[in-house]
């Protein structure tokens, strides 16, 4: 079985989407309605911005969703997905590819989340790190014994998980996790604790826009973040898309789970091959492949 996955925030760069504007009919139209329905060109920045304007959560997040999606919009005959999952941000692109939501509806929402998630992190000075080559439950362990708030966030693969935290918990943190053995443990460039209960301002504010938003039988099943599980209920997909926000990404959870229901190819559409390097550290001899536009 054939699987596409769709990236999360980090996977951003400057000039993302500009060759697939210039020679794509379809994402084209596709990148235009979204710069109509945003009210500024956010493709503008796409194509030209600095790092620093792309970090920015407010416009990471929409771009990488577009590049997502226009580029799913872009395969053609060829794009018959038979199951989806996405990091994080990633599930609203393929809840967009299985049909579940329409991307006029998905624009929005990722546009209501990004500020939503922007202004949490504004009001909690929070951050997150990377810690590599030290069991999850020794992890986890030493998250709930630190004073103040740090939980693991993403499990990204085996002997690499992300915790996230209120930054000096983050910190002491850090300085246990390398005293039990962590290879690193190390401090990333984000603006907030996301995934986190120092998201749920963010999350009861996502939670008003996702039910005022209809929700469609998907096309194929959705493994989401939250179960690591698929799901094709859209009561049920709404649910897990709302506790994503302070829930951790069980991304590793999920690749093993698709591999199990029979995932025997993975296609990553968006920018950057950071999901393919994940799904290689489960699956040495997996098929794996970005995804390539027609003209």
């Amino acid at each position: 079985m054939k699987a596409y996955v769709f990236p999360g925030q980090g996977s951003q760069f400057t000039g993302m989407g500009k060759e697939l504007y210039a020679q794509s009919a379809i994402a084209k139209r596709y990148m235009d309605l979204a710069n109509e329905i945003l009210g500024f060109s956010l493709t503008q920045v796409m194509f030209e911005g600095s790092d620093d304007e792309l970090k920015q959560t407010k416009i990471t997040q929409p771009a990488i969703f577009l590049h997502s999606v226009a580029l799913a919009k872009s395969l053609g005959d060829n794009f018959a997905p038979e199951m989806v999952a996405g990091h994080s941000l990633g599930e609203f692109s393929a809840l967009v590819a299985n049909n579940t939501i329409l991307f006029e509806d998905a624009i929005r929402l990722v546009y209501a989340r990004a500020m939503a998630m922007q202004k949490a992190c504004e009001a909690n000075p929070s951050t997150m790190a990377a810690v590599l080559n030290l069991a999850d439950d020794v992890i986890e362990r030493i998250c709930s014994e630190t004073p103040g708030i740090v939980v693991a966030a993403n499990y990204n693969c085996p002997g690499q998980l992300v915790i996230s935290g209120e930054n000096e918990a983050i910190d002491k943190a850090c300085e246990a996790l390398l005293a039990a053995g962590a290879k690193r443990a190390l401090k990333l460039p984000v603006g907030g604790a996301f995934h986190s209960p120092l998201m749920e301002p963010a999350r009861i504010e996502l939670e008003e826009a996702i039910h005022a938003t209809t929700f469609n039988e998907p096309s194929c099943p959705i493994y989401q973040n939250v179960t690591a599980a698929a799901v094709s209920n859209p009561e049920e997909i709404k649910k897990n898309l709302i506790a994503q926000l302070t829930a951790p990404v069980k991304w590793t959870q999920t690749m093993n789970a698709m591999l199990t229901d029979g995932c025997s190819e993975v296609v990553e559409v968006g920018p950057g091959k950071v999901l393919q390097g994940l799904f290689k550290k489960v699956k040495a001899d997996l098929a794996l492949s970005s995804a390539t536009f027609e003209v």
